[in-house]
């Protein structure tokens, strides 16, 4: 259920700076919104898996804190990438 490593190298790489650059706020973004979309496939076929549920919650509120640390620091940057990742409207 997790990433595979085929999947977040290929993130690390389009949104850093360098195949290394796992820690850019960018990069741990476009994880999350990945892993975002696994767990939400995965809450959509099994409805009462509460764990799952929970583990989402808590995802998206990581990377809610995310973005509004980018939103603060970065503005054309954060602008740039929620067009890029299309996670708001």
């Amino acid at each position: 259920m997790a990433l595979t490593k085929e999947v977040s190298s290929s993130i690390v790489s389009k949104f850093g700076a360098n195949a290394n650059d796992t820690g850019n706020v960018k990069v741990q973004i476009a994880l999350l919104t990945e892993r975002i979309k696994q767990l939400t496939a995965h809450c959509k076929a099994f409805p009462k898996d509460t764990g799952a549920s929970r583990g989402l919650l808590k995802v998206v509120g990581s990377r809610r804190s995310l973005l509004k640390y980018m939103q603060r620091t970065n503005l054309e940057g954060y602008r740039a990438l929620i067009k890029e990742l299309g996670i708001r409207k």
